[in-house]
């Protein structure tokens, strides 16, 4: 919960100064990973949840909240966008490997029936998987 302080004097200045000179000598923070900032969402709602913090800490804690919730939405994009490569990948390979004898069988029964893909022709009767 954050406080006010009035205090007029040069001892809030020195307050301050230490506060800034004690800040720069720490070490510097790890870098944000995707669990780090959903953990610290957790506890953000947690602390939200409790009604313990008061109006300016509130508004401090949401904002806070959204840019962690912005980061891991470009967290997952990012993952989501390096798997749909790797599915590509893999299709393409399988494609590869296994094009010519799916693509003969494919073409010799597809060509009696006019070339349609859903035509139910001899040759794909026994297909486990009509699409491919």
């Amino acid at each position: 919960m954050s406080t006010v302080e009035i205090d007029t004097g040069d001892n809030a200045n020195d307050r301050d100064t230490g506060a800034k000179a004690g800040a720069e000598s720490a070490p510097p923070a790890p870098p944000l990973t995707y669990e780090r900032a959903s953990g610290r969402i957790e506890e953000i709602i947690r602390r939200l949840d409790s009604g313990e913090a008061g109006l300016r800490e509130t508004l401090e804690l949401v904002a806070e909240g959204r840019r962690l919730v912005e980061f891991c939405a470009g967290e997952l994009e990012a993952v989501g966008r390096g798997l749909e490569e790797l599915r590509l990948d893999e299709l393409v390979a399988r494609l590869e490997r296994g094009g010519d004898e799916k693509g003969n069988r494919g073409t010799s029964g597809s060509a009696g029936d006019g070339g349609s893909a859903g035509s139910g022709g001899a040759a794909d009767a026994n297909d486990p998987n009509p699409f491919s």
